[in-house]
């Protein structure tokens, strides 16, 4: 395959990626409402974790993450983090101004510890990851770093948009939009938690 077909195909299925719901989807919209440029900060805090992670899968060690206990302790300790979270953003729509930093530090610590905290994001990047940056690396180190920044870029892209759309949202429907967003989003990462908490015992077991 040649690298410019290469690359669209990548980023197709980079966006697949981004685009599925998850916590940091959940967390951007709901920062959102705070700032339409929280997206953007989030998708640089998840580069800070990503762009190693795809370093080290470059270099062949991409298998640590594979290890069953390794795993474990990491959907572990993201379950946990995502419950705190999620009681958080489902406490602040009692108040009556919804500041989304009451749940959680600044977005680019958010796009860092969800990211850092994500089983299924590792996972994704040891098998549909990991498969294309080994094609990348057909062509060279340019195509290596061209589809890294590619990749990078379809999510601040995704990002961005849903943090710019919560605010518009915000603006236009105010305090009830705002309440509907926070308790679907808390709601939502309240369900993922469990999910990791669980996936983490079990591998443990």
């Amino acid at each position: 395959m040649k690298f410019v077909p290469f690359l669209l195909q990548s980023m197709l299925i980079s966006l697949t990626g981004v685009m599925a719901p998850g916590p940091i989807t959940a967390v951007t919209v709901g920062k959102g409402n705070e700032s339409p440029h929280a997206g953007a900060l989030i998708a640089i805090g998840h580069s800070i974790i990503e762009f190693p992670l795809m370093v080290a899968i470059f270099y062949g060690f991409g298998y640590l993450i594979e290890l069953s206990y390794v795993k474990a302790s990491i959907a572990l300790m993201g379950g946990l983090f995502l419950v705190v979270m999620a009681i958080g953003m489902i406490r602040a729509i009692r108040t009556a101004r919804l500041e989304s930093g009451k749940y959680i530090s600044s977005s680019l610590v958010a796009g860092i510890l969800l990211s850092a905290g994500n089983p299924y994001f590792l996972i994704w990047w040891i098998t549909i990851g990991a498969a294309m940056v080994m094609r990348s690396v057909q062509f060279g180190i340019f195509g290596f770093i061209t589809f890294a920044m590619a990749h990078w870029i379809c999510d601040f892209v995704w990002c961005y948009f849903l943090s710019a759309l919560a605010f518009k949202g915000r603006q236009f429907f105010g305090n009830v939009f705002q309440k509907a967003v926070f308790g679907v989003c808390g709601a939502f990462l309240l369900f993922l938690s469990g999910k990791f908490i669980f996936d983490g015992v079990k591998g443990f077991l």
